[in-house]
């Protein structure tokens, strides 16, 4: 029985925290060079043994152990943690410290504190969401660059160059400080939030779907949770929203791999616990005295959520917490599923009518499925021969096979009417 790539990455943000904190951040590199050479020994003996019944045990000891033999060699050649000090230096304290250490309350904590180190306010957004891939949920950069369209050498080096920022901060973020905490909260928000709509929304070379981060990015929302300081109707708004949205994930995809629009989903496959903990989260964003972009979201994603059939959806107040979002968050994104909106609620000419109004409407050039809106719109007016034009402008945007199938087919829908599409 092979290990699955799902252990290991889950294990690797652990692992690699843990050993950050007892090292310090100076010595990232030396905490990531400790933890693959844990993987690699996880691989060599459980190929001969099998693997253990509680495989992250295993490698949590496996790691704590090389992080004592690796304090005991190079503690006269290395600075490590600065406020674990001589408790480091003394044979006696060594290694009761790194227990206390490698405790699982104590990873949870490490974990947040590596989460709020990644999210430094001063490193670009995509930054942040690829140092937290890459530390915490032990992503490739191969992998990242594919999620973020981008290549290697481009990945490398933003992720060597943060690492060499984090390096310099010289401690871990402190999640005791209460100021600290309130003031990067935000910065976390967004990076996780950003996490989730890669997997979701994604650009991907592969596929327009990759549960893979955001089941990472709700993971990481979940252990955020756990810390009271982090318990504010923001964080509880952003987590109602990622469990909507991931709700809709078994049907966003068929079996062939094709992508189904809103309309076209089997919404019996959607996860109804999910929908459930999404509620539960979003009746305790309530507390709060002003919504944010995720309560908006939320809000219009759990429209989505309890309606049975697409004809049930309340388009009129989607159209208003629209309305609301364009006020707080806007963006030519939101304007547009906007227009989608107002399209679905009072006709297509509505529809186009809005998007011909978006500000900085040129934004929005390189995105397939905005060329792909006007298509639709234009097919549902009767108008197939710009429909199509708008189809084919869309193809040559798609991002990956599962878009370009999807624009495929609805361009060959141009010879019949057909209803809009909400991406």
């Amino acid at each position: 029985m092979e290990p699955s790539d799902h252990l290991f990455r889950r294990e690797s943000g652990r692992m690699v925290a843990a050993l950050t904190r007892i090292f310090g951040i100076h010595n990232l590199a030396l905490a990531e060079d400790v933890v693959q050479e844990a993987f690699c020994r996880a691989l060599e003996v459980w190929q001969l043994r099998g693997v253990p019944e509680n495989p992250s045990a295993w490698l949590m000891a496996t790691a704590k152990n090389a992080a004592l033999d690796t304090l005991r060699r190079q503690r006269t050649a290395r600075t490590f943690a600065p406020d674990l000090g001589q408790m480091l230096q003394s044979e006696w304290t060594l290694a009761p410290v790194v227990a206390e250490l490698f405790a699982p309350n104590a990873i949870k904590d490490d974990l947040l504190r590596m989460m709020f180190s990644c999210c430094l306010p001063r490193l670009p957004e995509e930054t942040q969401v690829a140092l937290v891939l890459h530390i915490l949920c032990g992503f490739s950069v191969s992998e990242i660059a594919s999620a973020f369209v981008s290549t290697e050498a481009s990945i490398e080096k933003r992720i060597t160059r943060a690492k060499k920022v984090l390096a310099r901060s010289k401690k871990l973020f402190d999640i005791a400080s209460d100021t600290e905490f309130s003031a990067r909260l935000p910065v976390v928000h967004r990076a996780l939030y950003l996490l989730f709509n890669e997997g979701y929304h994604g650009a991907s070379a592969d596929t327009a779907v990759h549960a893979g981060l955001c089941r990472e990015a709700m993971r990481l929302t979940a252990i955020l949770l756990e810390h009271s300081l982090a318990k504010t109707p923001t964080t509880y708004a952003l987590a109602a929203l990622m469990c909507f949205d991931a709700a809709r994930l078994p049907a966003r995809v068929d079996e062939s791999g094709n992508l189904n629009s809103l309309f076209e989903q089997d919404r019996s496959q959607w996860d109804q616990e999910l929908i459930a903990e999404g509620l539960m989260f979003l009746e305790l964003s309530a507390t709060g005295s002003e919504p944010t972009e995720y309560h908006i979201e939320a809000a219009i994603a759990c429209i989505h959520a309890r309606a049975q059939r697409p004809q049930d959806t309340d388009w009129p107040s989607i159209v208003s917490l629209y309305d609301r979002l364009m006020t707080i968050h806007p963006s030519p994104v939101v304007a547009l599923n906007r227009a989608i909106a107002v399209a679905q609620n009072e006709g297509p000419e509505r529809g186009l009518e809005e998007i011909r109004a978006i500000p900085d409407i040129e934004r929005l050039a390189t995105y397939p499925f905005y060329s792909a809106a006007l298509g639709e719109l234009e097919l549902k007016s009767g108008r197939n021969e710009a429909a199509s034009q708008h189809f084919r402008a869309a193809l040559e945007l798609a991002r990956n096979p599962t878009e370009r199938r999807f624009l495929e087919e609805r361009a060959a829908a141009c010879a019949k009417t057909t209803g809009l599409v909400e991406y």
